[in-house]
């Protein structure tokens, strides 16, 4: 590869990871106002919305995934799920045939409150969006895939 061509890439990705950093600042923020607006601590919000993202997307979590997930401990998840359940948002059902395996339910309310707090963002970010043609978009959703493939596989290689 030119110089000058990784030059480019080299500059496009700097500002490209710095605008990711600033999305990632504003979405910890909305974070921690979520958590305050439903009277949780940050991390339990945190762990609430992971169980219903999973849950929506058609793969529950079990309490060791989510601690991956949320980077707690076994036993700080197991305290932090017993505190869920406790308020009634979230559920652990043995839903599997093998029924050691625990899976990760949010709260019938959960997905109401999380719509009717995120409800705002996601009419805003839908106008914003309809602005560029569908098949950006979908190249944007491949180029994100392909960013999260790479950062996991490096995190993995750490990992070691």
């Amino acid at each position: 590869m030119e110089e000058a061509v990784r030059d480019g890439v080299a500059e496009q990705r700097e500002r490209l990871m710095e605008s990711l950093r600033i999305y990632g600042g504003h979405y910890a923020q909305l974070s921690r106002r979520f958590a305050a607006w439903l009277g949780l601590h940050s991390t339990d919000a945190t762990a609430v919305l992971e169980i219903a993202a999973a849950e929506e997307h058609g793969a529950p979590l079990s309490p060791a995934r989510l601690s991956e997930r949320i980077s707690l401990s076994t036993g700080a998840t197991t305290a932090l799920l017993n505190r869920l359940e406790s308020a009634g948002h979230i559920t652990r059902a043995r839903e599997h045939s093998d029924r050691r395996i625990v899976t990760l339910r949010s709260g019938a309310h959960i997905q109401e409150r999380a719509d009717e707090f995120f409800g705002p963002l996601a009419h805003r970010l839908d106008a914003v969006m309809s602005h560029y043609p569908p098949e950006l978009l979908a190249q944007f959703e491949a180029f994100m895939a392909d960013l999260n493939t790479t950062m996991n596989g490096h995190l993995a290689d750490d990992d070691r």
